[in-house]
């Protein structure tokens, strides 16, 4: 006897637009990433009462490039996802393409901004670092509001960054009214 699993209806949505749809989600998006990695880094940072920016157990590296890598990978899959089932429910004013291979799509998008976003914060600590002594000790509380920042910011550009994307495959749907078409097709 096989068992089949039943396959998950996602939530309705409410019909509204992209803008108000993709404004919503930032917020929702922005306040738990700033408030956790904010308190993550305070109270990784606060044993020592100070950080570095590479050297030492608890160093500012160590926060800042897994978010870095990882924030933007999470937030664009879950964006597209999230916006295409709205389209599907016909909750937005657009419709996605049907040629569209949206997996595809996910995949490459979500490691190109992982990778570009890794690389722009590894390089600008190690910017940092060259600038500053190397044995120059950073405040805690002010690298923990620098990473609960910079997690907001990631949050707020991986918001819209992948519907900048996406926009390319969606259209708006044409509304056909029966009494025009009837009168084009059957008038001799």
């Amino acid at each position: 006897m096989k068992f089949k699993l039943k396959k998950a209806q996602p939530k309705p949505i409410k019909k509204t637009t992209l803008n108000r749809f993709l404004r919503k989600r930032m917020i929702i998006y922005v306040l738990p990433n700033v408030f956790f990695n904010f308190i993550i880094a305070y109270a990784s940072f606060n044993q020592l009462g100070y950080t570095h920016f590479f050297a030492g157990s608890q160093c500012l590296a160590r926060l800042t490039l897994p978010m870095a890598i990882f924030l933007p990978v999470v937030l664009t899959i879950d964006i597209i996802k999230r916006v295409t089932d709205a389209a599907g429910q016909n909750a937005i004013e657009f419709a996605v393409d049907d040629q569209l291979n949206l997996k595809k799509m996910m995949t490459k998008l979500s490691i190109l901004h992982g990778i570009i976003t890794g690389l722009l914060v590894l390089s600008s600590l190690l910017f940092a670092q060259l600038a500053l002594s190397k044995y120059y000790k950073l405040d805690a509380t002010a690298m923990a509001i620098v990473v609960g920042i910079l997690a907001g910011l990631l949050s707020i550009l991986f918001t819209y960054l992948p519907i900048i994307k996406l926009k390319r495959h969606l259209y708006k749907p044409m509304n056909i009214i029966a009494s025009d078409m009837n009168e084009k097709n059957f008038n001799p």
